[in-house]
């Protein structure tokens, strides 16, 4: 079991985790219990040298906003609060485009967590996961 300790939410009222892209391009993403899918900014893909043409297609995905359209992208490895995920598809959107500024670039959705028993504490501010 891996236990990992949260900053106190954002202003956002948003826990945040730590993210990697192969290991090198470090990000952070709100922790989303209510997405199904993990969402990441368009920025971010392209700064871990990834080719925004190479997408998979588009996709409308429903979110508290409203629907939006998103790109789908394979990650060659995405790390995310001990897991390590290959071969991993996630949605990508461009934040900045739209208006949206924030203190993280996406979302760490059930999709990527499926695998895994964890728990959210709130009163010690921290996640165990047990794989």
């Amino acid at each position: 079991m891996k236990t990992f300790i949260f900053e106190h939410p954002t202003e956002e009222s948003v826990t945040i985790v730590n993210a990697a892209i192969e290991g090198k391009y470090k990000f952070r993403l709100a922790l989303d219990t209510a997405a199904t899918h993990t969402t990441i900014d368009s920025n971010v893909l392209y700064f871990s040298g990834y080719e925004l043409k190479d997408s998979k297609g588009e996709l409308e995905i429903e979110t508290a906003n409203g629907i939006i359209v998103v790109e789908r992208y394979n990650i060659e490895q995405l790390e995310c609060l001990g897991i390590s995920k290959t071969n991993f598809e996630v949605q990508v959107y461009d934040f900045l485009a739209h208006g949206i500024t924030s203190d993280y670039d996406g979302v760490v959705g059930l999709n990527f967590l499926k695998d895994n028993k964890f728990c959210v504490d709130l009163v010690k501010r921290e996640i165990t996961i047990d794989s």
